[in-house]
């Protein structure tokens, strides 16, 4: 089998000649942003990281998705911050997509490579740095942990994804699934970032409508993807983003199709009064 690559940003800028053709859109119920404007001219900076760029794909906006940001980080040859959270009431996960980057997390060193994970609970002393000759890019998804009382928090672990099985959902014969770094029923977690598959011609059979704020960077492949009203089609590298409630399903191209997907989880609607 060939080994599993993951899509990722693209360098540089159109030429002048380049028709406003794209396929970005902003809805009262979900925004798809293609992988073609992710271009160099909207990267961030960050306090405390050096030789670092970061693309902000999704941002808590009231009256739209709120629980959770998401940045694409492309840390250069020797780059990397030892100051990295500025929340200490934040957790994360990390998943590398391109490169390798070395991070140390409670003072143990482990070395992420392409599909390495990570799960960061609130304040975790923890560091990255890229010590490779190459730039090694990674997803960071940021939420604010809502902790209850009598429920533990839960550890930091590393793992990747080549590592985990894909559960497959019953009745698809194989052919979509979702590979799970955190048991479903383990309360302590009130974030899950998985990776949803799908084979060939594969389909996700009913318009999903459920309380789960998602985002939806797709890794590998194409597909068509019901969002609210509309078909819309997606390939690697373009990113979704849905507020709760949103309508969605799916059919996959003629390609295995993947997203890094991420949802709240496990705890109360907050009441407003």
């Amino acid at each position: 089998m060939a080994p599993t690559t993951y899509a990722g940003p693209i360098a540089g800028l159109p030429d002048q000649t380049t028709l406003h053709t794209g396929r970005a859109v902003f809805t009262e119920a979900y925004a798809v942003i293609p992988r073609g404007v992710m271009r160099d001219i909207v990267t961030s900076y960050l306090p405390h990281w050096q030789d670092t760029r970061a693309w902000v794909i999704a941002r808590p906006m009231t009256g739209f998705s709120e629980t959770f940001s998401q940045y694409i980080v492309e840390v250069f040859p020797g780059g990397g911050s030892d100051k990295p959270e500025p929340d200490a009431g934040a957790e994360g996960v990390l998943f590398v997509v391109e490169g390798q980057a070395t991070l140390t997390l409670d003072g143990k060193t482990h070395l992420l490579k392409a599909g390495g994970y990570a799960f960061l609970p609130p304040g975790t002393r923890w560091a990255l740095n890229n010590k490779s000759a190459a730039p090694v890019r990674f997803h960071w998804v940021r939420k604010r942990y809502e902790a209850v009382e009598g429920i533990d928090v839960p550890a930091a672990f590393v793992a990747n994804e080549q590592d985990e099985p894909i559960i497959w959902m019953p009745g698809t014969d194989s052919r979509w699934g979702t590979t799970r770094f955190v048991d479903p029923t383990d309360v302590r977690h009130d974030m899950h970032v998985n990776i949803v598959t799908l084979e060939p011609g594969a389909v996700i059979p009913f318009e999903e409508t459920h309380v789960m704020e998602h985002g939806l960077y797709v890794l590998e492949g194409k597909a068509v993807y019901r969002l609210n009203r509309d078909w819309v089609e997606v390939e690697a590298g373009d990113f979704m983003w849905l507020r709760a409630f949103c309508p969605q399903a799916c059919y996959a191209g003629p390609n295995r199709f993947r997203y890094l997907l991420y949802k709240d989880v496990n705890r109360h609607a907050k009441l407003v009064l």
